[in-house]
C-alpha cells in the first residue's frame, strides 16, 4: 500500500501509483482499457501545446487568474522538454478507450496539474477547472487530431518530393536507353527507360498535388465548440487566439472560423486527405512492383535493372540480393489501404453531435503517414538512388521482340505485319528473316523502318 496514493473523483476514491503524475480518471481508464497500442505521442504533445495556448488565451481574456495561467504554461513547458521515453511514462492510456478521447484529455489535464503542484505546491491548479478551462474533450481532441494530421502530411509531402527528385535524376540519366515496353504482361513496342521512369515520376507529382490541394481541409479547428458545438463556457475569441498560436507554432495556417457542429460530429477532412494518402500508397505499390520485377533475376528473370545490395538476401543461398526496399514500401502500402477502410468507417460514425471513433481514426491516419514517409524515403535512398540499367539485356530483349513489327504496319499493312510476326514466332527466327522471306520487305527497307529509338518518338518530346 505504501506504493500507492489515494485520490478522488466524482465516482469515489482511486488508488494511484505513488510516483505517477496522472490522477484518478487516468487510473480508471488505465485499468478499464488495458488493450492495444498507446495513444500516439504526437497527439499528446499537440494536446499539451493546445492547453498551453488555452492558458495564455484565458489569461489574456481574464478568464483565469494570471498566476494560474503562468504556472500551467511553466508545467507544460517542463513536460514538453522531456524526451519521448520520459514523457510516455505519464501518458499510459491506449487508443481503444472512450471514442471521444475524453480519458486522454483528462490524462493531460491531470498530468499538467500534478506537474504544476510539483513546481509550486502553494498554488492549486485543478485539472478540470483550470487546465481544461474553456475546453471540452469534444472540441480539444479533434483539434489535436487535425493539427497532428496536418503536420504528418507535411512530412509525407517532403518524403514524396524527395523520391520525386531521385526519379527525375534516373529519368534524365536513362532518357535515351531503349528497352521493350510491356502491356498485359506481354511484349509491346519499344520505349526508353527514361520514358518509363517519367511515368513513375508523374504519378508522384500528381499525388503530391493531391495532398497539397487537400491538406488545407485539415486547417479548420473544432476548438471553441466545447461540448456540442455551441461554445458553452468558452470565452469570446478564445478559440481564435489558440488557432493563431497553433499556426505560429506549427507553421500551418489554422483557423477557428469553422462550423463547430461539423468539427465535433464529422471528420471529413481527415477522411478525404487519407484518401489521397491511399492513392499515393497505390502508386508506390505500382512503382515498387515495376522496379522489383524489372530487376528480377539476375539471370533467370527480366534482368533489366540492377538494384543495390543492401544486405544479404538469404540465410541459405550465398550471394543472393533481394529487393527489400520495394518489399518494405509495398507492405506499408498494404497497411495504408487497410487503414483507409478504418478511417472511412470511423468517419462515418458521427452520431448526432459527436463522432465517437476519434482515437482509432487518428491513430490509423498517423500510422499511414508515418509508414509511407519512412518507407518511401528508404525506397528513394536505398533503391532508386543506386538503381542502374543493364543496357545489354534491354537491347537483347528489344532485338528478340516480335512487337517491333508494329513499325512495318504503316508500310505493308496490319494483316501482313501480323503474318510476319506469327511466322517468325513459329519458325523461331528473327523478324528480319521472316520479313525478307515474305517478299513484302527488302533488307534495305527493313533496316530503314525498324530503328527502335525512332519508335519511341523520343526526339519529338
Amino acid at each position: 500500500m505504501e506504493n500507492y496514493r489515494v485520490e478522488s473523483d466524482t465516482l469515489g476514491d482511486v488508488q494511484i501509483p505513488a510516483t505517477a503524475l496522472w490522477g484518478a480518471q487516468t487510473e480508471r481508464s488505465r485499468n478499464n482499457f488495458p488493450t492495444g497500442a498507446k495513444m500516439p505521442l504526437e497527439l499528446i504533445k499537440a494536446l499539451l501545446q493546445i492547453k498551453k495556448a488555452a492558458a495564455i488565451a484565458n489569461k489574456e481574456l481574464d478568464a483565469i487568474a494570471p498566476e494560474k495561467a503562468d504556472l500551467i504554461v511553466t508545467a507544460i513547458d517542463q513536460l514538453l522538454s522531456l524526451d519521448d521515453e520520459d514523457l510516455r511514462k505519464d501518458f499510459p492510456l491506449v487508443i481503444y478507450q472512450t471514442g471521444s478521447g475524453t480519458q486522454t484529455n483528462m490524462n493531460v489535464n491531470e498530468v499538467v496539474a500534478h506537474m504544476a503542484a510539483k513546481i509550486n505546491p502553494d498554488l492549486e491548479i485543478l485539472p478540470n477547472d483550470d487546465v481544461n478551462h474553456g475546453q471540452s474533450s469534444n472540441d480539444i481532441f479533434p483539434t489535436a487530431m487535425n493539427i497532428t494530421a496536418a503536420v504528418a502530411v507535411d512530412n509525407l509531402e517532403a518524403a514524396a518530393a524527395h523520391l520525386l527528385v531521385e526519379l527525375k535524376e534516373k529519368q534524365a540519366k536513362y532518357w535515351r536507353v531503349v528497352k521493350i515496353g510491356r502491356t498485359h504482361l506481354q511484349d509491346a513496342t519499344p520505349m526508353t527507360f527514361g520514358q518509363e521512369v517519367s511515368g513513375w515520376a508523374s504519378m508522384i507529382e500528381h499525388d503530391l498535388n493531391f495532398l497539397k490541394q487537400l491538406n488545407p481541409t485539415l486547417s479548420e479547428l473544432a476548438m471553441g465548440g466545447t461540448a456540442v458545438g455551441t461554445g458553452l463556457n468558452a470565452a469570446p475569441h478564445f478559440a481564435d487566439i489558440i488557432a493563431e498560436k497553433m499556426s505560429d507554432l506549427y507553421g500551418v495556417k489554422f483557423t477557428a472560423d469553422s462550423n463547430k457542429f461539423y468539427g465535433l460530429a464529422a471528420h471529413s477532412g481527415l477522411n478525404v486527405v487519407h484518401g489521397a494518402i491511399k492513392t499515393l500508397a497505390s502508386d508506390l505499390m505500382k512503382i515498387a512492383n515495376d522496379v522489383r520485377f524489372l530487376a528480377s533475376g539476375p539471370r533467370a528473370g527480366y534482368g533489366e535493372l540492377n538494384i543495390p545490395a543492401n544486405e544479404p538476401g538469404s540465410s541459405i543461398m550465398p550471394g543472393k540480393v533481394n529487393p527489400t526496399q520495394a518489399e518494405a514500401v509495398t507492405m506499408a502500402a498494404v497497411r495504408v489501404m487497410g487503414n483507409d477502410v478504418v478511417v472511412g468507417m470511423a468517419s462515418s460514425q458521427g452520431n448526432f453531435e459527436m463522432n465517437v471513433y476519434k482515437p482509432v481514426l487518428i491513430s490509423a491516419f498517423l500510422e499511414s503517414a508515418e509508414l509511407l514517409a519512412g518507407t518511401m524515403t528508404g525506397f528513394a535512398d536505398k533503391m532508386i538512388h543506386g538503381l542502374s540499367v543493364n543496357a545489354d539485356r534491354m537491347a537483347e530483349l528489344v532485338d528478340r521482340s516480335l512487337m517491333t513489327v508494329t513499325a512495318l504496319s504503316p508500310h505493308i499493312g496490319y494483316h501482313e505485319s501480323a503474318t510476319i510476326a506469327q511466322k517468325a514466332e513459329k519458325d523461331g527466327t528473327t523478324l528480319k528473316v521472316a520479313a525478307i522471306k515474305s517478299g513484302l520487305v527488302t533488307e534495305e527497307q527493313f533496316d530503314e523502318w525498324m530503328v527502335p529509338i525512332d519508335m519511341t518518338n523520343i526526339d519529338e518530346k
